[in-house]
């Protein structure tokens, strides 16, 4: 295969992402807001979740996707953290600096 035509297979699936990408951000956005909305519906369809993983005794690591899913809450989590931490720390330090 010539590498022009794989630069222009590759230019054409850069596109379709594009598209897609463009597709799906209204109804996320919209979706986001009915959380915000609703924060009490979130949390119920994560606990039912939660609950029928736990009582189907199927181990969450080994579905698809779901190793990167805890690895990025991990990550939300401990980015969370510090910034909490910071902002703690620099409200100490005004309040000492008072």
């Amino acid at each position: 295969m010539s590498i022009f035509g794989e630069r222009a297979r590759v230019r054409a699936a850069q596109r379709r992402v594009r598209e897609a990408r463009h597709a799906v951000t209204l109804p996320a956005s919209a979706l986001l807001a009915r959380g915000e909305r609703h924060p009490f519906v979130i949390l119920g369809t994560a606990a039912a979740g939660g609950f029928l993983l736990g009582h189907s005794h199927a181990k969450p690591l080994h579905l698809p996707g779901m190793n990167h899913l805890f690895g990025a809450l991990l990550s939300e989590a401990t980015t969370i953290g510090a910034s909490f931490l910071a902002a703690h720390t620099a409200a100490q330090s005004a309040t000492e600096d008072a």
